[in-house]
């Protein structure tokens, strides 16, 4: 674990009542840091699904605080409520009603853990905080460097790009050299009650993974045409929401072959269809970049570029625009997403990221 450049006395670390979070603070008692653990609420009690899979729920607050009774260490419940609703969930619904596909995780990290947490940490008069994620920060002569967790099959640097030199410089990653089998190992040897609990899945906020149906709870949802490449129509559909670029189920087109959602036109509210050739693409666009030593490269870039969370990226070139990059990527990449995360590699290291934008034509690279 790198050491941050200020290195507080006390750490706060956020525990969601898993055993990621659980081992980490362990791990820092155990290295002699004045350790305080803190549970955030993230939306109404009412809402939260209970049982031992959701990180939000009740339950998982008391886990949280038993464990930290068992360290011995102070647990607090900081509400967060209002800046969860207004950046992540507005920001989730916002996207999906203009046909793109938000990465909620990245904007939480971004601006709630490592955002509305880190103050409540600062007016804990800690100097550093530390969370459960497999990643890890290095200290390289006067910045920091985010790189991949140790474990490959864990690593959760992709939906990290957002942070910056100043918030690396005060963030512990505890878990970054370990493999999630070895922390299990140490939550048993520690006997936390949470060592075989199982891990959360899904977006916290919508636990049953029908995003759609969320997005048409909270605004309307229009209806429009599902069309071909040319243009004609060939069925309809009850909302933009409810499709992604690569999509294939639910589509209610029947034409005697596989089709996929192809491209999303929220002004027009058409849904475009076709075969999978199409998906393919050599060129994207990124929104709101943020390179992760602080300022934008002066020539373009080789980069392995990641482009969803499970994806295993494809090697490109990055041309910095402003706050904005285009990529040329080595092969075509399948079902490039506006609205999902782009981040940029070089080996382990996480050079920085975007939002996918608009999709380049096969014929208009950069």
């Amino acid at each position: 674990m790198a050491e941050p450049a200020i290195r507080g006395m006390k750490v706060l670390v956020a525990m969601s009542g898993g055993v990621d979070s659980s081992v980490s603070a362990a791990l820092l008692v155990k290295q002699g840091y004045q350790v305080l653990g803190a549970t955030m609420k993230l939306f109404c009690y009412s809402e939260t699904p209970s049982g031992d899979e959701s990180c939000c729920s009740l339950e998982s607050i008391d886990d949280a605080q038993s464990v930290c009774a068992g360290l011995g260490i102070p647990h607090y419940v900081l509400d967060l409520e209002n800046e969860f609703e207004q950046e992540v969930i507005g920001d989730f619904i916002s996207e999906y009603s203009q046909g793109r596909t938000p990465n909620p995780c990245v904007v939480c990290n971004t601006k709630i853990k490592f955002g509305a947490f880190l103050r409540k940490a600062e007016a804990l008069d800690c100097g550093a905080m530390a969370t459960g994620h497999y990643a890890r920060v290095e200290k390289e002569g006067g910045g920091f460097k985010l790189l991949r967790g140790r474990d490959q099959a864990k690593d959760q640097s992709y939906a990290l790009w957002g942070l910056t030199q100043e918030k690396l410089s005060r963030i512990f990653f505890p878990l970054g050299d370990l493999t999630k089998e070895e922390v299990r190992a140490q939550a048993r040897s520690l006997g936390l009650r949470n060592a075989g609990k199982p891990e959360s899945q899904d977006i916290c906020f919508v636990p049953d993974g029908d995003y759609p149906a969320f997005v048409a709870r909270r605004t309307a949802l229009e209806e429009g045409d599902i069309v071909d490449a040319s243009g004609r129509s060939l069925g309809r559909h009850s909302g933009i929401a409810r499709f992604t670029v690569g999509q294939r189920s639910g589509l209610n087109v029947s034409l005697g072959r596989p089709v996929y959602v192809t491209a999303i036109d929220a002004r027009r509210r058409e849904v475009r269809v076709g075969e999978d050739s199409e998906l393919y693409q050599r060129t994207c666009l990124a929104r709101g970049v943020n390179w992760m030593c602080g300022r934008a490269p002066e020539g373009p870039v080789r980069a392995r570029c990641k482009i969803r969370y499970n994806h295993q990226g494809e090697m490109g070139t990055v041309y910095p625009e402003g706050t904005d990059v285009s990529i040329a990527f080595d092969v075509p990449v399948r079902a490039i997403a506006p609205g999902q995360s782009v981040v940029f590699y070089s080996q382990d290291e996480v050079l920085g990221g975007g939002i996918i934008g608009p999709i380049l034509g096969p014929k208009e690279e950069p």
